[in-house]
């Protein structure tokens, strides 16, 4: 039997849930339903806590997985005498007569990479200092940091003079060094592994860890502790695997960072130490549900390493539906209690094909009761296997029929979060629509995109900028003078496009980099109102200095944001331009909630949703698509934009009367099942080549992949592409390869690739925003 604390009880009992499905679940698991509440549930279990242990130990984590964890603690502590705040709390079993003194306790440090500067706001001592310390109020004399500047540093040096933009070479632990520089670096690192030492010494003085509070990583990690990390590791310094890098590439300012950099962690052991410790993971969001399956149900493993916490009586898990959607026990008890829809039958029959590596005309009785989903089917609904195969087969048949359609005489307004959302999203689609000259099509980016612009990128820009200005290599002196420039002289923009589109089709570099300047002079006259070349030029030398010195990771002043976010723009121009699309059919809206902090602001009517009402009234579409992940899932701009769209539209067919047909899409952070998804479209070996050479053509900045999905090291067309290829390999498995290579239309002949789409009528599209919002806001 499971002893839960009394937060923890009132939540399981409104939830009608057992908190632990054994034997599959190895460790108790408390499901929330959306990802505020995970916070709030957090922060309360934490009160509950600090109460009962007045003087304890508690390590907390950083990132944007503690978002509603801090905003909820902050509120409590904050109006801890408000009345509505002191009911909320009995209700909870929370003793209001006792606000937890923060002050009292010891905080603990998880992890940090190294080297970093402690004083640069993307490092983790900051994040704590700034949240925990000044936000929660802990005491900073008794904390326990992790500090790189006070870890084996000699005195009269800095962290940079040690390891300068190297990186850090642990072979140096088991070898001579071959130089003085080398000398001094072993040294270091022998000092910073005795400090790790000295830490966990520390920590176990105190009795350990009494709260641990931390997420889950892509790889399964918790604190810094990668997957194949010793179950009864200590605190060290330790290098991390590339899904971690990845995840940690936005964070550090690119890949390029990250792979340079190693972390100091406190280990796994160091978190189970204390026999009576609480310690309790949180994650939110159906892209986690695999990693949490492995870690709730799988026996202690190297390979997951939040399995560790099986042997400590306090762990748990905290999870929103989403993030539990795997934990098969628990949701065939919820599926048994609801009513059995077509998609329910769809989703099993085709995973029942899919694990069996079985054609689903050819499943027998024998496979579905193989499943605990495909007894229930049975049971259900009360058909025959035959007749349920035949269901599913013909239901996908029809998905990949209207995929191959295309619509004639349509208005579409395609919008995206990011500037190439909609490439590595849908472009096939976007494609066999383009050749239908009956259509109409506007592109719209919702978001400035400047996080994803490296200073690396920018300051190569800007050198090519500042020899063009100097040399006058491509004319523009002449080119301003007589006008070309002049930010009113809108019919000469595309020039610059087709200019640098002239440079890739005779791959030139030389005329795909004057266009590129070109467009990058009109930025530069429009971000400080001037046309004076030689002004223009000291400008330049600026930002030169700016991009050369500015340490990556650091939020950019505005006007550099706004720099970033135009170049962002000029490629998508390039993209469309690929396509004849010249600047008429493209917007740019900027929304003013992106602003590249760490917790994102919410959209609201005036700021975000007005721009997108203006240009829906301006388009008239008879389509909007639209970036359509699940809760807690894929970028948090995602979600938002959805919203701001969903109002758009809400108050635009209010006004209007109009409705519209909304095409939802997913991208390479996550996927829709074929079940999910109703127009399933084609793509063959010539597709794949258009995507990955317009891509590449034209998104430089992303071409090096500094900001990388961590499923795929190497540009993302090339992981776009992979997750069609798995989403045609599941379709071949389940109508059989003899339908694709046998089929009467050539362009089924040569499908090697899908595109799932989720086509809606707008009152869908409407109740699935309200759905969504009710998940991840709390409302």
């Amino acid at each position: 039997m499971v002893k839960l604390s009394k937060v923890e009880q009132v939540l399981v009992e409104k939830s009608r849930r057992k908190a632990q499905y054994t034997p599959e679940e190895k460790v108790p698991v408390i499901v929330v339903d959306n990802f505020p509440m995970l916070g709030k549930l957090a922060a309360l279990r934490f009160l509950e806590w600090a109460q009962d242990n007045p003087e304890g130990v508690v390590s907390l984590p950083t990132g944007k997985t503690p978002e509603h964890f801090i905003s909820e603690m902050l509120r409590y502590l904050d109006s801890w005498n408000d009345k509505t705040v002191q009911q909320e709390l009995e209700e909870w079993h929370i003793d209001t007569g006792s606000r937890p003194d923060m002050g009292a306790l010891t905080f603990v440090q998880i992890d940090e990479f190294y080297p970093m500067n402690p004083h640069h706001t993307n490092s983790f001592h900051h994040y704590v200092n700034r949240y925990y310390i000044e936000g929660f109020g802990f005491d900073s004399s008794k904390a326990l940091f992790i500090d790189c500047e006070k870890i084996g540093v000699p005195e009269g040096m800095e962290l940079e003079d040690i390891w300068e933009d190297e990186g850090v070479d642990l072979s140096l632990r088991y070898r001579n060094p071959a130089n003085e520089r080398e000398q001094l670096q072993k040294k270091v690192i022998e000092d910073v592994d005795a400090w790790c030492c000295d830490y966990e010494k520390k920590i176990r003085d105190l009795g350990g860890i009494g709260f641990f509070l931390g997420g889950i990583g892509p790889d399964g990690h918790i604190g810094f502790n990668i997957r194949g990390s010793d179950l009864y590791s200590t605190t060290r310094l330790s290098p991390i695997n590339y899904e971690t890098q990845a995840a940690a590439a936005s964070d550090l300012g690119g890949i390029e960072v990250a792979r340079k950099r190693l972390v100091i962690t406190i280990g796994l052991s160091t978190i189970t130490c204390n026999p009576g410790g609480t310690a309790i993971i949180m994650a939110a969001g159906e892209a986690k549900a695999k990693i949490i399956a492995d870690a709730v149900t799988r026996e202690r493993n190297i390979l997951y390493p939040a399995t560790s916490l099986q042997e400590l009586p306090g762990a748990r898990f905290y999870l929103t539906s989403g993030a539990a959607k795997l934990l098969e026990a628990r949701q065939i008890g919820i599926f048994s209690r609801r009513d059995l829809g077509l998609r329910d039958i769809e989703k099993t029959v085709i995973d029942i094909s899919v694990r069996n590596n079985i054609q689903i005309e050819n499943l027998s009785r024998k496979e579905y009761e193989g499943s605990a989903f495909g007894k229930m089917i049975l049971a259900k609904s009360g058909k025959p296997v035959n007749e349920l195969n035949t269901l599913v087969t013909e239901r996908l048949k029809e998905k990949i029929r209207r995929g191959i359609e295309v619509q004639t005489g349509t208005r579409f307004l395609h919008t995206e979060p990011h500037h190439d959302d909609i490439m590595l999203g849908y472009m096939p689609y976007v494609v066999r629509h383009i050749r239908e000259h009956s259509d109409h099509h506007h592109f719209v980016t919702l978001t400035s995109g400047f996080t994803a612009v490296t200073n690396a990128y920018m300051l190569d820009i800007c050198r090519k900028m500042l020899k063009e200005l100097t040399t006058n290599r491509y004319g523009f002196r002449e080119r301003m003078e007589s006008g070309y420039f002049d930010p009113d002289n809108s019919e000469v923009k595309d020039r610059d496009t087709w200019t640098y589109l002239d440079g890739v089709t005779i791959k030139s570099e030389e005329l795909k980099e004057e266009g590129m300047l070109r467009r990058f002079l009109r930025d530069l006259i429009e971000i400080y109102d001037e046309q004076d070349v030689d002004n223009i030029r000291d400008r330049v030398k600026e930002l030169v200095n700016y991009f050369e010195t500015q340490y990556p990771g650091k939020k950019d002043l505005a006007y550099i944001q706004k720099l970033k976010g135009m170049c962002r723009e000029w490629e998508s121009a390039c993209l469309w331009g690929y396509f004849g699309w010249d600047s008429f059919s493209i917007d740019n809206l900027r929304l003013g909630f992106y602003t590249g902090e760490i917790f994102t602001e919410e959209p609201t009517v005036s700021r975000d949703v007005k721009p997108i009402l203006d240009l829906v009234r301006k388009v008239k579409p008879d389509v909007v698509t639209v970036a359509l992940d699940p809760e807690a899932s894929g970028p948090d701009t995602h979600y938002k934009v959805l919203q701001a769209i969903s109002e758009a539209l809400k108050i635009y067919r209010d006004e209007s009367g109009t409705e519209v047909e909304v095409l939802g899409y997913r991208n390479v952070w996550f996927r829709f099942h074929p079940s999910e998804a109703n127009v399933f479209v084609p793509v063959s070996l010539n597709m794949f080549t258009l995507q990955e050479q317009s891509f590449m053509n034209t998104y430089i900045s992303q071409k090096n992949a500094s900001f990388p999905s961590y499923e795929h090291d190497g540009p993302f067309p090339e992981l776009s592409q992979k997750i069609q290829v798995q989403q045609y390999t599941m379709l071949k498995t389940a109508l059989g390869q003899d339908f694709f290579y046998e089929h009467d239309s050539a362009l089924m002949r040569a499908t090697r690739g899908f595109v799932f789409l989720r086509s809606m009528s707008l009152d869908e599209f409407l109740s699935h925003s309200r759905e969504l919002k009710k998940h991840t806001e709390n409302l």
